[in-house]
């Protein structure tokens, strides 16, 4: 994978010094760890170097508006944290993260799922999206029937999916790959689009898609 000092700067400085808005962000959320099962379940991986288990960028969006829709008291937010380090060069490796990462997440949705009536639905950004790509694909077919809707942000694995998670229903995967994001082609190119996610409609637009699915399962 390719960075420039530039890039790496700019993550450095996002991860150093937060804006007002970003401090009020949750950086780490354990609510079904820590909360138990709520009526919607959201399961989050962050891009690589973010702080907490669920970043300071697209992950407290989603989760954020999630909540506003649904009631904060409905909502449990799960950051993949403990064996997921979020480490840059676990990028380059051949699943785009770490196997112990994978796992991690394996075992966040698998909590999920087996809350009662739970609407489960997640999400990652960035080598996030590698974490909850692989994890989705290694649930069984029934556990992958209860999640139901994935939102991914610069899907580093984009270009040899064809935008797609292997043996997952393409109706219930919205992919955000801007033109100008070079990770999206399969080759791992960090160019200034890779976080341009933060300054467009997407994530009010994967919350509707998530909100969308979740309405429809509730009506059902």
């Amino acid at each position: 994978m390719k960075y420039s000092t530039a890039l790496l700067a700019l993550i450095g400085l996002a991860a150093a010094a937060p804006s007002s808005d970003l401090a009020r962000r949750q950086i780490t959320s354990d609510e079904l760890i820590k909360g138990g099962c709520k009526k919607v379940v959201f399961v989050w991986a962050r891009a690589s170097t973010e702080p907490g288990n669920m970043g300071m960028s697209m992950g407290p969006i989603v989760c954020s508006g999630l909540k506003k829709k649904f009631g904060s008291n409905s909502v449990a937010c799960q950051g993949v944290g403990g064996p997921y380090s979020a480490g840059l060069m676990d990028n380059v490796r051949s699943d785009g993260t770490t196997e112990e990462a994978v796992n991690e997440a394996v075992s966040m949705f698998t909590k999920a799922i087996q809350c009662e009536g739970a609407l489960v639905v997640g999400g990652g950004y960035s080598q996030g999206t590698a974490v909850t790509g692989n994890a989705v694909m290694k649930l069984d077919s029934a556990a992958k029937e209860k999640v139901l809707g994935i939102v991914l942000y610069g899907y580093t694995k984009n270009g040899q999916t064809k935008g797609s998670i292997p043996g997952y229903p393409s109706d219930r995967l919205k992919v955000f790959c801007r033109d100008d994001d070079g990770v999206c082609d399969g080759q791992l190119m960090v160019t200034i689009g890779h976080f341009g996610y933060l300054m467009d409609d997407s994530g009010d637009e994967g919350i509707a898609f998530l909100t969308q699915k979740i309405q429809a399962a509730s009506s059902g």
